[in-house]
């Protein structure tokens, strides 16, 4: 029939109105997507490309502040740029809308995160401070006839101060960065980016501290003395070795000398009775040892109180009060003699970067049987490294690496009797203090003492691990159990009984047979956490005490040559913590780094090896 028309759908006209719309939206949806996805993958891919600039850049960036940092500007101004618009194209609306989406949303949070960070660490700390260094050359901080120039660390105090607020932030927000649903690659990627921007924190957060700290502790305000021990790792103390050697250090308005040097055997006789009454605590662990001998100073591992115990056992043994005390070792000494050169020494020898602990901890004894000519020996080679720093010699950065490397390891420690200068050190590497524990990081102190009298610790090689028995993830809180697991084996020859100098192996003087290496190993619990179980292979070990609220345990071995021996402690603790360490007693060893690290992974562990 005409003019009549048959729809062949058996659906009524509205819900065909309704259908199309419903289309047109899940069209108008799928292009909003691939808009929406494009918009931000193409911002994505820039964002990667200026950050692969920076990467690309950043030895050029660390040359320039290397040879001329007054210069460093230009390429620091650029890599910057970079930075900033990398940041600019990862904080936009639509970005932060797709950082609530499933699965890509944590991936593109992570993204942006390392973009703002980076943006904060070129933009806000690094550029302003190298731009207000632009009229200081490091070459002014180099001494000079035995003399700095402290005008060079007043320009930089405040700027370093600022940059290194900054770079702790960035830090910070690297750090909160939640792991657990990146993919490989870029969870990856953000734990190293985590670690270098950590190393930046503290490195800046150390510049900012010396700037404000050294114009004083250099005599800029009239004369000071320093009480400088030379710790002897062969002969393991908690904080590294036997203070064997103690240097008299003047500062007057720049200048730097050394005024007199003694022996730790020298300034240990005639002392009869501690020189301080030492707290219970201390007693309980460490008896009195600590303040009746000068080689056991460092033994209590906490250089806030071995600082003013020095300090008091020196006046009472000199007449001297001084007005700080720092301690360093070997390895510190061969570090600055990378900066130096070779120096020569006045037997004839050359003492270099590659000999120096070999020289100090070992040969010394072979070619010098007497301990009064071994003390003599030691004393002139520091005396001769620190006038060569004196004097100026080698490259300002490479000394300032050099000690920046020293002060990272714990190698370099100090203490000051002015309760300003002491605040500026506390919370840092080199206040010697003991290991805290916090909200995101369990920390173990593994303290190490030679419990023969010998010199055998120089051929103990320790093997620190810690791993984590679960994580949470995001962290929240709950139980966890972190257990501590350290070897110790002694790498002396079979016959070192015999082939080994008598006063390394210590003869049988102290009752361990020559060649037997005795360790006893002081282990801190990290705070708030309870002990689940601790031994060795032979048994289980109780408590010893506490210190500063920490449980402390105690494990004493005697290693034949070419023997092994281990212990576990596990701990547990309702916490929010994802992250562990371990500080060790430093070695002769300058390979090793004396803070071993674990993340809460199931396979997160670290070892010191």
């Amino acid at each position: 029939m005409k003019g009549v028309s048959v729809s062949s759908s058996p659906l009524p006209p509205a819900m065909l109105v309704a259908g199309r719309i419903v289309a047109w939206i899940v069209g108008a949806f799928i292009v909003l997507l691939v808009v929406f996805a494009t918009w931000v993958g193409i911002r994505g891919w820039m964002a990667y490309q200026h950050l692969s600039r920076i990467e690309a850049g950043i030895s050029e960036a660390s040359s320039a502040l290397a040879s001329d940092p007054g210069a460093a500007g230009a390429t620091l101004a650029r890599l910057a740029s970079d930075a900033s618009a990398a940041h600019d194209l990862t904080s936009d609306p639509i970005w932060h809308l797709a950082e609530g989406s499933p699965w890509v949303g944590p991936q593109l949070q992570a993204f942006a995160a390392v973009a703002s960070a980076g943006d904060a660490l070129l933009s806000d700390a690094l550029l302003p401070l190298v731009t207000a260094a632009q009229d200081t050359s490091f070459d002014a901080l180099k001494p000079v006839d035995g003399r700095i120039d402290t005008t060079g660390l007043a320009v930089l105090a405040q700027p370093a101060q600022s940059a290194a607020a900054v770079a702790a932030a960035a830090a910070e927000e690297l750090e909160g960065v939640n792991r657990t649903p990146l993919v490989g690659v870029l969870g990856r990627a953000v734990e190293k980016s985590t670690g270098v921007f950590e190393q930046a924190a503290n490195s800046l957060d150390a510049l900012s501290r010396a700037t404000r700290l050294l114009p004083d502790v250099l005599g800029q305000n009239g004369e000071r003395d320093y009480l400088v021990l030379v710790q002897n790792n062969a002969e393991w103390r908690s904080l590294g070795g036997i203070a064997g050697t103690a240097i008299l250090l003047k500062t007057d308005r720049g200048a730097i000398s050394l005024a007199n040097t003694e022996s730790g055997t020298s300034l240990s006789n005639g002392i009869k009775n501690p020189v301080v009454d030492l707290p219970a605590d201390v007693q309980n662990i460490y008896e009195t040892r600590p303040a009746r001998f000068f080689q056991n100073l460092t033994q209590i591992p906490d250089f806030t109180f071995d600082g003013p115990l020095a300090r008091e056992m020196y006046k009472q043994r000199t007449g001297v009060e001084v007005d700080g005390v720092i301690a360093l070792d070997p390895v510190v000494l061969s570090y600055l003699l990378r900066a130096t050169g070779p120096v020569a020494l006045p037997d004839g020898e050359t003492l270099s970067a590659d000999n120096a602990v070999t020289t100090l901890l070992s040969s010394v004894y072979e070619r010098y049987t007497e301990p009064a000519a071994q003390d003599a020996f030691f004393a002139g080679a520091t005396g001769a490294v620190f006038h060569a720093f004196l004097e100026g010699r080698g490259s300002t950065v490479s000394l300032l690496t050099s000690l920046a490397t020293a002060a990272d390891q714990r190698r370099v420690l100090m203490w000051s009797a002015d309760p300003e200068e002491q605040a500026l050190l506390e919370g840092s590497s080199v206040a010697g203090e003991l290991p805290a524990t916090d909200g995101d990081t369990a920390r173990f102190g593994v303290y190490l003492n030679d419990g023969g009298g010998s010199k055998m610790s120089y051929y103990v090689k320790p093997d620190v691990s810690l791993v984590w028995d679960q994580c949470e993830p995001d962290g929240r809180n709950g139980q966890r159990q972190l257990t501590l697991r350290v070897n110790f084996t002694n790498t002396a020859p079979a016959d070192a009984a015999t082939s080994l100098p008598k006063y390394v192996t210590a003869n049988g003087a102290f009752g361990t047979a020559p060649g037997t290496a005795t360790v006893v190993s002081n282990v801190y619990l990290p705070e708030g956490y309870e002990l689940v179980s601790g031994g060795t292979a032979t048994g289980t070990v109780s408590p010893t005490g506490s210190f500063e609220g920490r449980q402390v345990l105690t494990f004493g071995f005697q290693l034949l040559p070419q023997a092994s021996a281990d212990f576990t402690v596990t701990v547990r603790a309702t916490t929010t913590a994802s992250k562990a360490e371990a500080l060790v007693t430093p070695t002769a060893d300058a390979e090793v780094d004396p803070t071993v690290k674990a993340a809460c992974e199931t396979s997160g562990a670290a070892t010191l090896q």
